[in-house]
C-alpha cells in the first residue's frame, strides 16, 4: 500500500489529528484542562487534610478504571514530602504503589539530558549557539536547513523538527502498536535518523515544536563531545551527586525493579482493552536518553527540590537554573530546556510530561512558591492534569488575594 493510502486509511480510523499528534508517544507540548475550582486554596493551609485533599484528585482516576495505580508526590512550601499511592502496581501483586516504586517515565527523561548539556555548555565543551555542521561528524550529510540547526534549537524544541519523520514504516508499526503495544520507534537508529537531516526542510516561521528526534540528536552531540554514553554522563554529572538511587538505565540494574509497577493500556492503544498489560519498550541507543530512564515519585521529588533550593555542588546547581530559564517566551507552552512554563494569570508553572508504553508521568515546579508535584500513573492516559491543579491550589493558600484574578483563565 501506497504511505499517501496507509495514512488516510490511518486518520479515518483514528480521525486524523489524533494519529498525527499521538505519534510523538514520548510527551508532549499542552495545555492541560483546568477548571476554575482549581483556584481555590487548598486545605491543608488550615487543617492539614493533606490525604483529603490529594484523595479527591486521584482516587476518581483509580474508581473510574482510568489507571490500575497511581502515586503522588508532593513538596509543600516548608520542604516537607508527602506521598500518596492509589491502586496496585499491576493486577497479580496486587501492590499498593508508594513513593519508592519504579515507573517508567518516558520524555520526563528529557530534563536530565538537557541538565547534562547545561554543564558540558558550562565546561567549555559546547556552546549554545553551535550547530550540526560544526557539532557533527564532517561526513554526515546534512541539508542546509540541518546544518543551521543549533544547540539550543535541539535542547529547546525550537529546531523546527518533526517529531520524529512520517514515514511508511513509522505508520506500519505504529498500526501495529495499536493492537499489541509493541514500540513503534524500534527502528529510530542514528544511521536512520542522520539520513533524515540530509533532505530536512526546516518551516519558514520556527517555534517550539515537540521533537523525539530532536533530543535524539541533542543526545548523539553530547555523546560525540564528551566522549561519553548518556547512560553514564547522567549518572556520572546528576545521579551520583544527588544520590538518586533509584533513577537510570537500563532498569534491570536498579533496586526495586522487580516490584516496579507494570504498564497497562489506558487511552492508548487504541485496541487493547483498558487495565490490560502493555510491553516495556526498549529503545534504540540514539533514543534512549530521550526517552528510557526509570525512576520513582521519591527520587524525583529530591530532583525537583534541587531545582528549588539548591544543592552542595555550585556547578550543578548553576545547570538546573540555566535548564529552567525561558529561551522563548509564550503566556502557554514558553520554552525552556526540556521544561514548558505555563503562565496562569501570574502563577508560573514550570512542568515537564512524559507518556511511553503503558506509562503517564508528571513533573511540576512553582519557583516562587517553592512546591513541586510529581505524578506517576502505570497507564497511558492523555490527561494529566493533577499535578497542575495541586500546584495551583498551593499557590492560591499562599496568595489566597489573587484568587478572584484565576476565574477566567481557569475556564474548561
Amino acid at each position: 500500500m501506497r504511505p499517501a493510502a496507509v495514512a488516510r486509511g490511518l486518520g479515518k480510523l483514528l480521525g486524523t489529528g489524533l494519529a498525527l499528534s499521538f505519534l510523538a508517544a514520548c510527551g508532549t507540548l499542552t495545555r492541560i484542562p483546568l477548571d476554575p475550582a482549581d483556584r481555590q486554596g487548598l486545605r491543608f493551609a488550615h487543617d492539614g487534610g493533606w490525604q483529603a485533599e490529594v484523595d479527591a484528585l486521584a482516587q476518581p482516576l483509580i474508581e473510574r478504571k482510568r489507571t490500575p495505580g497511581l502515586v503522588v508526590g508532593v513538596l509543600s512550601a516548608d520542604g516537607q514530602k508527602h506521598f500518596f499511592g492509589y491502586g496496585v502496581t499491576d493486577r497479580h501483586s496486587r501492590r499498593q504503589p508508594d513513593g519508592n516504586t519504579l515507573f517508567a517515565v518516558g520524555s520526563v527523561s528529557k530534563g536530565f539530558m538537557g541538565n547534562v548539556a547545561a554543564m558540558l555548555v558550562q565546561d567549555g565543551l559546547l556552546s549554545w549557539d553551535d550547530d550540526l555542521e560544526h557539532l557533527l561528524p564532517a561526513d554526515t550529510r546534512l541539508s542546509d536547513d540541518a546544518k543551521k540547526i543549533t544547540l539550543l534549537q535541539l535542547a529547546t524544541h525550537t529546531a523546527g523538527l518533526p517529531r520524529q519523520p512520517m514515514t511508511p514504516r513509522t505508520l506500519s508499526y505504529f498500526i501495529e502498536y495499536l493492537f499489541t503495544g509493541n514500540n513503534f520507534y524500534r527502528h529510530f537508529d542514528r544511521h536512520y535518523l542522520l539520513d533524515y537531516l540530509a533532505d530536512f526542510d526546516g518551516p519558514e516561521q520556527v517555534e517550539p515544536h515537540y521533537s523525539n528526534i530532536g533530543y535524539g540528536l541533542l543526545g548523539h552531540v553530547l555523546e560525540l563531545r564528551s566522549g561519553k554514553k548518556i547512560a553514564e554522563l547522567v549518572q556520572e554529572r546528576i545521579l551520583t551527586p544527588l544520590h538518586l538511587n533509584n533513577t537510570g538505565y537500563p532498569p534491570e540494574q536498579l533496586s526495586g525493579y522487580r516490584e516496579r509497577a507494570r504498564g497497562h493500556a489506558g487511552d492508548q492503544p487504541k485496541f487493547i482493552r483498558r487495565g490490560q498489560p502493555v510491553p516495556d519498550w526498549q529503545f534504540s541507543e540514539i533514543l534512549q536518553g530521550s526517552a528510557a530512564l526509570y525512576s520513582n515519585a521519591a527520587d524525583l521529588l529530591d530532583y525537583a527540590a534541587v531545582h528549588l533550593h539548591g544543592s552542595a555542588h555550585a556547578k550543578l546547581d548553576a545547570a538546573l537554573l540555566d535548564s529552567l530559564r525561558v529561551r522563548v517566551e509564550r503566556p502557554q507552552e514558553a520554552a525552556a530546556i526540556a521544561w514548558v512554563v505555563d503562565d496562569i494569570d501570574g502563577q508560573k508553572i514550570t512542568y515537564q510530561i512524559g507518556l511511553v508504553a503503558g506509562y503517564s508521568s508528571y513533573l511540576g515546579l512553582d519557583s516562587r512558591h517553592k512546591t513541586a508535584v510529581v505524578v506517576l500513573q502505570n497507564s497511558f492516559n492523555w490527561t494529566n492534569a493533577i499535578g497542575h491543579r495541586l500546584l495551583l491550589r498551593m499557590a492560591g493558600s499562599a496568595d489566597p488575594q489573587s484568587d478572584s484574578g484565576l476565574q477566567a483563565t481557569l475556564q474548561p
